[in-house]
């Protein structure tokens, strides 16, 4: 069954809490696909994903090897056929397309009002399409599941 995680990050920035949401959907088995919104980003990313202390071996679409990619880094559909989809960024996630998946997480900057508004409009959306959804916030320290859908 398809489910949607939604992460507040207010303590930790995305190259820090990204690894370790890898990291726990590499052990379950996952392909995963990581929806960023524009190339630059894309790219910044990758190169933290190569030189942090987690290294995390993944690829960039466009490659020749995309379908083999464990992790692939995508504007758009992913062509590694992943069981999970990461949105950074404000990437889009439609309901039909989440249904699809065995997990979808999308992660937001808490600090910015213009990403937690957008998270907003994304919740709506999800929990309409009656899509099981959890909403997460680190705002006291370590995660803890503020809500979810259906309750």
């Amino acid at each position: 069954m398809s489910e949607v995680f939604f992460y507040h990050l207010t303590t930790q920035p995305l190259e820090q809490t990204l690894p370790k949401l890898l990291g726990l959907a590499r052990k379950a088995g996952w392909r995963i696909a990581i929806r960023g919104s524009s190339a630059e980003r894309l790219k910044w990313l990758d190169d933290r994903l190569w030189q942090e202390d987690g290294f995390v071996p993944h690829g960039v679409a466009g490659g020749d090897h995309d379908a083999d990619q464990p992790i692939l880094l995508t504007e758009g559909e992913a062509g590694n056929a992943p069981d999970c989809v990461i949105s950074i960024d404000g990437a889009e996630l439609t309901p039909s397309e989440v249904m699809s998946m065995k997990r979808a997480m999308i992660l937001f900057d808490g600090n910015s009002g213009e990403a937690v508004a957008h998270a907003r409009t994304q919740w709506k959306a999800m929990t309409t399409a009656d899509i099981p959804s959890k909403y997460w916030s680190q705002e006291n320290g370590p995660w803890e599941m503020k809500a979810q859908h259906p309750a």
